[in-house]
């Protein structure tokens, strides 16, 4: 079955910060007298809460015996991402030239408030034909349940979407399993490339590499 859409993952897939997001919790625990948490504890946190709709439960867990407010630590670690944020080179245009061929779709994994506030600082609220926040929906990836209302929205079967991301678990194991083919986007230090991905891609290249893998494909 040919092409007809092709949905992608957002954090560090299309979008990068410029300072890492270690660097960028510790400043906000620090700027809400917050006791030291690990990366690896958020990011345990943020699994646990996919479906969310801010990060305020993330930080409830994280500050877990504390007195700190987790709604003045979710706005400044909402504040010091969107700053650092900017798109991956090239994808803007990119995207534009995959949008004259194919429906485009978003499926990020996260809370509403924080997503939405990431697509309005890129500018691309408007990006996509399809773009869903997991904060909104009622599973977040890899759940099967997840793509299968991103294709709802594309109005598209599976056959016909390839999903583009970064993560082995959340994007191409979870795309590969509900029945989409999946373009793994790789990195220096992060994932290595998982041979359920139809393609793997370097994301410094996407925006070249891309195009030309949907088309021969």
């Amino acid at each position: 079955m040919d092409t007809a859409a092709v949905a992608f993952d957002l954090d560090d897939t299309l979008a990068v910060t410029n300072v890492d997001r270690e660097t960028l919790l510790a400043s906000a625990l620090r700027a809400v007298d917050a006791p030291a948490r690990s990366r690896e504890a958020y990011l345990d946190a943020h699994a646990d809460n996919l479906t969310a709709r801010s990060r305020e439960p993330v930080f409830e867990t994280l500050l877990d015996g504390t007195d700190v407010d987790p709604a003045a630590l979710a706005r400044a670690y909402r504040e010091r991402v969107n700053e650092a944020l900017s798109p991956v080179s090239g994808v803007e245009s990119m995207l534009t030239r995959l949008a004259r061929r194919y429906r485009l779709g978003l499926l990020t994994n996260g809370p509403v408030v924080a997503q939405r506030s990431k697509l309005r600082v890129l500018g691309w609220s408007d990006r996509f034909d399809a773009a869903l926040v997991t904060g909104d929906l009622s599973a977040g990836k890899p759940d099967a349940a997840a793509f299968e209302r991103l294709l709802d929205a594309l109005d598209t079967d599976a056959a016909a979407t390839v999903f583009v991301g970064d993560d082995v678990e959340a994007d191409v194991r979870g795309a590969t399993a509900a029945g989409l083919d999946a373009v793994q986007v790789t990195f220096p230090g992060g994932p290595d490339p998982d041979p359920a991905a139809i393609a793997h891609v370097e994301r410094d290249e996407l925006a070249a590499r891309l195009p030309r893998i949907l088309s021969s494909r």
